[in-house]
């Protein structure tokens, strides 16, 4: 009897003891309280910084659609069939606010939607038409000219006084150079000539420009109505200086302040910049007024509209080098760089224009694939920087 209850014993032991056997664990080992408490945490950095990303790509697409949204906004407030003349800008803001509210856009997304609609619309019915040609006014050609940049040319009555000399003020960026050169081609194409003088950028790179936006440059300038010439500023101020020293400082000296090609009487000139040949005057304010004073006056002889770039602030407060330019010449066009949000947008005034009436708003522009376009209805109030 005792046999059988020892062996019965035994098999219940073994069984046991195989099931206390401990069998190679996969798992890591647990780790103790305070590293669990740093992977948490590092877990939780993670994950925010991902969001951030997320969002970051979010808003970047967001940017990158932006041309669509509008016209997505456009489509659903205006009628399918035929684009209205007329933007109804309630209806617009009404969907943008619904779009806001229904989180499919955000709050600075919104501002730029809004500002971009009119040019959205205008482009729509054709506002910018074919390369550079611009739908033109009946005017007298005798008395004003029109520049050709879509838009601009109505925020004038009639157009720009011909034979003006006009500044065209702005910052780094701001178009200055493009609308000047769109305006030369625009007035090559109508068998007038026109000269460009550089004193920064040269020849080829500026024809390279012009071509780049599909403005036939080199075929103008084998025709003989396109001339590009780079000065180099510091000839200039030797040239006066010496003059000056031979006339004993009189005011009015006998020299003319540009080279313009022998034989070639250009119907409209650019000048690239002012801002240049004033820094070639440095410390020499006083001979550096004469000159200036010499090139206006030059101008004017000649008979020749012109355009006299200078360089300013993005939001400018003076729009040339010592402000006597903007008084000695008859029109100042200023080009505007905002910063609404995280994005710039662009935009243009014209100041002054003797002889001519004109809008007196800043409105909105853009650089397009083929040049600068304004929108004369969009009227822009826009916080400076």
């Amino acid at each position: 009897m005792r046999k059988k209850t020892s062996s019965k014993a035994s098999k219940i032991n073994n069984k046991l003891a195989k099931k206390h056997i401990s069998k190679p664990q996969s798992r890591r080992p647990t780790p103790p309280k305070p590293i669990k408490k740093v992977v948490k945490m590092a877990k939780k950095i993670t994950k925010s910084a991902q969001q951030k990303v997320k969002r970051k790509i979010a808003h970047t697409k967001s940017n990158l659609d932006i041309h669509k949204t509008t016209k997505n906004i456009l489509d659903k407030t205006q009628p399918k069939k035929s684009v209205a003349k007329k933007l109804d800008l309630q209806a617009v803001k009404r969907q943008i606010e619904a779009e806001l509210k229904g989180g499919h856009i955000e709050k600075h997304e919104a501002q730029v939607l809004e500002t971009r609609a009119p040019a959205a619309h205008a482009v729509a019915k054709g506002a910018t038409t074919e390369g550079i040609q611009a739908q033109p006014k009946a005017i007298d050609s005798k008395k004003f000219i029109q520049t050709g940049v879509p838009g601009f040319d109505d925020l004038f009555d009639i157009g720009v006084p011909k034979g003006s000399a006009v500044i065209v003020a702005g910052g780094a960026g701001s178009g200055k150079t493009i609308m000047c050169l769109q305006t030369l081609m625009h007035h090559c194409s109508q068998g007038k000539k026109c000269f460009y003088m550089s004193f920064e950028e040269s020849e080829e790179k500026l024809l390279q420009h012009m071509e780049e936006f599909g403005w036939p440059a080199k075929k103008y300038a084998k025709k003989g109505l396109l001339k590009v010439k780079r000065y180099s500023p510091f000839e200039i101020t030797r040239s006066v200086d010496a003059m000056l020293a031979k006339e004993k400082g009189e005011l009015l000296i006998d020299l003319d302040p540009v080279i313009i090609p022998k034989g070639y009487k250009p119907d409209f000139i650019v000048l690239d910049s002012l801002t240049a040949i004033a820094s070639a005057f440095a410390s020499k304010e006083d001979t550096y007024r004469i000159y200036i004073e010499q090139l206006f006056r030059f101008l004017e002889r000649m008979g020749t509209t012109s355009l006299l770039i200078t360089e300013t602030k993005q939001i400018p407060e003076i729009f040339s080098q010592t402000g006597v330019e903007e008084f000695l010449a008859d029109g100042v066009v200023v080009l505007y760089n905002f910063k609404v949000g995280d994005v710039r947008e662009k935009a243009i005034e014209v100041l002054k224009m003797r002889g001519a009436s004109h809008k007196r708003k800043i409105v909105a522009m853009q650089i397009t694939s083929q040049g600068v376009v304004v929108y004369p209805e969009q009227e822009v109030f826009a916080g400076q920087d």
